[in-house]
């Protein structure tokens, strides 16, 4: 493990089904809402890396549902980086108020020049930096 974040989250109605639960395609959202949250904890966010000429977008993602998340429920995500080089590999894992396990995933993210489009397989230095600091 590189990195290690908690981001808190309160369900909120509109992203429940008919069902009563969380709708499925909601569970993407939350990964990005911690992903966010942990690159901002970083010091280093999307526009700093859009200032450094790169992105990263996602060219994996595995997802498992273990339990149903519903309305107003809380839960914690914690996210660890667990590779930077030479893709980001993040792994999310979502927990209810009683500290069990309710969902998990984890993401690829391959850093690409923004103006080539081409693959860089080398993180940028200043996410480097602070990530060693």
């Amino acid at each position: 493990m590189i990195y290690k974040a908690e981001t808190e989250l309160t369900i909120p109605f509109y992203d429940n089904d008919p069902m009563g639960v969380v709708w499925h395609g909601n569970y993407v959202k939350y990964i990005e809402i911690a992903r966010c949250d942990m690159l901002n904890k970083i010091g280093y966010n999307y526009i700093d890396m859009k200032n450094d000429g790169v992105a990263y977008p996602i060219a994996k993602l595995d997802m498992k549902y273990i339990k149903p998340i519903s309305f107003n429920q809380k839960i914690r995500i914690v996210s660890e980086i667990e590779e930077i080089e030479p893709s980001l590999i993040i792994k999310y894992v979502f927990f209810d108020e009683n500290e069990d396990k309710i969902f998990k995933a984890k993401t690829m993210q391959i850093c690409v020049d923004i103006d080539t489009k081409n693959s860089v397989y080398n993180a940028p230095k200043r996410f480097k930096e602070l990530l060693n600091a």
